[in-house]
């Protein structure tokens, strides 16, 4: 058996090679063959096998695409506590803002348009002010000069902010049914056409 594996892997001419088929082809070297040639077939198979792919699911809650949207619970405008996953089952548009932010103004109305074209469909909207690094009562001015239909949501202490990585404002996240985030896009404003093309791909899928 020695000389058959020497044999096997020093192959360098043609009478070696028909020397080896001779041997293989006895009786008493046949089994040891096709047990290699087992071995050898079942480490190719473990060796090209490719990686099943990370469930987003399964993946840490990140401010990213494909990646859980990190939970929070945060106070309404009229003291009512409202957490992200509980929404689960529906599309949600989680946007961070401010009132003296002049592109979160430009796009709140297209925002409320899209909301309220959508809602049955199951859309909500959590806009969550960056109260942190505003004024509560200029908000509130803000809200009510739009007369936003929406969940408006107060971050204080900026802790939805910082868990969401923010860098501009506004900034908003496309929340799926499963919870999982599909697009985010930094600054604005968006128009509703934009917002409608976003909202509209989430509400058509039926996961």
């Amino acid at each position: 058996m020695q000389r058959l594996y020497k044999m096997l892997f020093s192959i360098t001419s043609t009478d070696k090679y028909h020397e080896v088929v001779m041997i293989v082809l006895s009786s008493s070297h046949w089994r040891v063959f096709t047990f290699l040639l087992l071995m050898l077939g079942a480490s190719w198979v473990g060796f090209s096998r490719v990686p099943t792919p990370t469930l987003d699911a399964d993946r840490i809650p990140a401010p990213r695409e494909n990646f859980p949207a990190p939970d929070f619970t945060l106070t309404t405008f009229d003291g009512e506590s409202k957490t992200l996953s509980s929404q689960r089952g529906r599309v949600v548009i989680v946007n961070l803002w401010a009132s003296w932010c002049g592109p979160c103004r430009a796009e709140m109305p297209a925002l409320k348009k899209v909301y309220e074209a959508n809602r049955h469909r199951g859309l909500e909207v959590f806009a969550v002010n960056s109260t942190f690094q505003d004024d509560e009562r200029d908000a509130r001015l803000f809200a009510r000069d739009l007369n936003l239909s929406f969940t408006l949501l107060l971050d204080p202490d900026g802790a939805v902010s910082r868990r969401y990585l923010l860098r501009a404002l506004p900034s908003t996240f496309f929340i799926d049914k499963r919870g999982i985030i599909r697009t985010v896009i930094i600054g604005g404003p968006m128009s509703e056409a934009t917002l409608q093309t976003q909202v509209e791909s989430l509400l058509a899928d039926g996961k």
